[in-house]
């Protein structure tokens, strides 16, 4: 059965996206005008999309494995999963934004179940960005879309809605269960809610905790060794700041009797960003106490150690050709948009590159980075034009457990995961991870790969934190190929410009296959 349906571009609540939407937004014809759409109905939630925006929102094919990755086809079309997290058997659970369900996978049978939630509304879609498991065996997930969490019941499978303190301009992100307690950002509320869960009927207490841009944005968090709270507060474009707050004093702060809104006050922490931070949606802690920060406007993530109170910017390498094609020839700069932040058990920090489909594994010890290529490709969010094998499967959440990275894919209708444990095709080594120029003064670093496991093709890349030609990083070699236990080594010359700024810089020098780059940093000082 058709339908026709007047509508605009089909654009849900983002959540974090909305400022790039806000901005695409003001662009001309970035947004067609309101058009009469065919909507074929197939009893699916795809029927929340016209026929034509189907492939764009639902997916375009099959799941797809590589050496590293493997992935699965949710059975329900175009649920679009969305938040992600295990519980303590192994199972994987996550959210569907195009349903309002849960579901769960079992790594074991490589089976899904999906749990119909007969309190959503039908046609409703709502990016549910946060989701962490309760000790007491249930789920819980944030609601952008009716400003409220859920309580899904794993021993009987029912959802349960839960008020959240909202201002009017509320948007609860990421959740996370600590205790007794439920932490939630809220987005555009410009606070941090900790809520009891073990009181969560109509009455629902909770501490709000102000943050200290009004009309901002509040981030991500996590908590430290001392129990102290770390997370982001910023307006775009126009910086802000990491804030720390002394939980030891919040639980003085609660009063059992009355729901309390906490103002910022100077027993609270902050430390300014520096300029190039604009976007600093994820955030983690890592070893030695230090905050990492993804920015998802650029390629750029930092880390702030709040003993010097110093921050180190970091790059990632230029996302694949493949995951933006340049068809139009408009894209001069791309960039890999980092997002979300965690650690793994051995202490590297994983963050996913949204417009440069892939997960990168960061080594904070030996200053080196791991990114693996998500096999799956929507075109529709890429300037593909008839390049194959070309764009995102808009990887935005992911969850660690041991070696393996899970991961849900939004546009194509897959999870997956990522086994670190799989052997790299090669391994990468510097003569020196440290050099300082005069300006104008050039010097070569020498990289070797070694520990080939297989006859392949290589591209060689580099990147680096610096403005304009302030650095200049010229490879003897752009690609070529490398033989099974061959040992090759390839000259990186870098100069800094007869203008340069007197800084230190981070310099990532690497080379990539088809499914994973393997780099290391150098960090580079031009002297005054």
């Amino acid at each position: 059965m058709k339908k026709q349906t007047k509508g605009v571009f089909a654009i849900v609540g983002f959540g974090t996206l909305l400022l790039f939407w806000g901005a695409a937004a003001s662009m001309p014809n970035i947004i067609p005008p309101p058009l009469e759409e065919e909507i074929t109905i197939t009893g699916t939630p795809a029927d929340n999309f016209p026929d034509v925006q189907r492939a764009q929102f639902c997916e375009t094919g099959n799941a797809k494995s590589n050496s590293y990755i493997k992935e699965y086809k949710i059975p329900t079309p175009c649920t679009q999963p969305l938040a992600i997290v295990t519980d303590p058997q192994g199972n994987v659970w996550f959210t569907q934004t195009n349903t309002g369900n849960v579901a769960k996978f079992n790594p074991t049978t490589e089976s899904f179940t999906e749990y119909e939630n007969p309190l959503w509304p039908e046609g409703a879609r709502s990016m549910m960005w946060g989701i962490d498991y309760s000790p007491d065996g249930s789920i819980w997930y944030t609601d952008e879309r009716f400003d409220s969490l859920w309580k899904f019941s794993i021993l009987d499978g029912e959802y349960q809605p839960i008020s959240y303190p909202s201002s009017g301009e509320s948007l609860p992100q990421k959740l996370e269960i600590v205790g007794s307690s439920v932490i939630v950002n809220d987005f555009t509320g410009s606070k941090i809610t900790f809520l009891d869960a073990a009181q969560i009927g109509e009455d629902v207490r909770y501490l709000n905790l102000q943050s200290p841009i009004n009309g901002s944005v509040t981030g991500d968090f996590a908590i430290d060794d001392q129990d102290n709270l770390w997370y982001t507060n910023w307006v775009f474009q126009q910086g802000g700041f990491v804030v720390k707050f002394d939980q030891e004093k919040y639980s003085s702060l609660v009063n059992s009797e009355t729901n309390e809104i906490v103002p910022f006050s100077d027993t609270n922490q902050i430390y300014q960003f520096p300029l190039g931070l604009n976007t600093p949606n994820g955030l983690t802690i890592g070893p030695n106490g230090k905050i990492w920060l993804a920015d998802t406007s650029s390629s750029f993530f930092f880390s702030f150690d709040p003993n010097s109170e110093a921050f180190t910017k970091y790059i990632t390498t230029d996302p694949p050709f493949t995951t933006y094609g340049n068809s139009s020839g408009s894209i001069k700069t791309p960039v890999s948009r980092p997002y979300w932040m965690s650690l793994d058990d051995v202490g590297r920090i994983i963050f996913n590159e949204q417009t440069a489909n892939r997960i990168g594994i960061f080594d904070s010890e030996k200053e080196s980075l791991v990114e693996y290529l998500i096999p799956s490709k929507n075109p529709n969010w890429a300037d593909c034009g008839s390049l194959p094998d070309c764009g995102l499967a808009q990887v935005f959440d992911f969850t660690v457990r041991g070696d393996k990275i899970w991961f849900t894919e939004w546009v194509e209708n897959n999870i997956g995961v990522l086994d670190t444990s799989v052997p790299l095709p090669f391994q990468i080594d510097l003569d020196t991870q440290n050099i300082t120029l005069e300006k104008g003064e050039q010097q070569n670093i020498i990289l070797t790969i070694n520990d080939v496991r297989s006859t392949i093709p290589i591209q060689i890349v580099s990147s680096n934190t610096a403005n304009f030609s302030d650095l200049i990083i010229i490879p003897e070699i752009q690609e070529t190929n490398v033989s099974r236990n061959e040992s090759l080594t390839i000259s990186f010359s870098i100069k800094a410009g007869d203008t340069a700024l007197s800084k230190t810089h981070k310099v990532i020098l690497g080379a990539q296959t088809d499914n994973v780059t393997i780099s290391k940093y150098v960090t580079v000082t031009i002297k005054p």
